[in-house]
């Protein structure tokens, strides 16, 4: 019907079925543009608030602290592994899987955010970024 319409528009001159069809088209891609970022995957940006709920949600969560060990070892949030920035980039690939829910925490965000990245252009489907770091983390921090 949508083509037919199209079809009509482009064949008859019709100003209002034009009008309707084009509408009908930036309608179609704003939703495809949507709903795109969802199917694909890719790097969230996440707060303490939706890191905490993850954390409490039961289902798998590996957080990557990517500061250097002795920040880590000085005060990182529960249950995370330390995998240095510096060492980060060939490491993660090796060590984390695309079937974990990965969130990267750093000083302040910018670092979790490029390995984020990295992992979303390799495919990972559900890998988050700390917004803010342990700066803004207000949640547990052990030992």
């Amino acid at each position: 019907m949508f083509l037919a319409s199209v079809y009509n528009a482009e064949t008859t001159g019709g100003t209002i079925m034009k009008t309707l069809a084009g509408i009908g088209v930036v309608c179609w891609m704003a939703a495809l543009c949507a709903v795109s970022p969802a199917m694909a995957g890719g790097l969230t940006t996440i707060d303490g608030t939706q890191l905490e709920a993850m954390m409490a949600d039961g289902r798998g969560l590996v957080i990557v602290d990517v500061r250097e060990p002795e920040l880590f070892a000085a005060g990182h949030v529960r249950g995370a592994i330390n995998i240095p920035y510096d060492d980060a980039k060939p490491r993660i690939v090796k060590e984390l899987s695309p079937t974990d829910r990965i969130v990267f925490v750093c000083h302040g965000g910018p670092m979790g955010d490029e390995l984020g990245h990295l992992l979303a252009e390799k495919g990972y489907p559900a890998v988050y970024n700390l917004k803010g770091g342990m700066k803004k983390w207000k949640g547990d921090v052990v030992q």
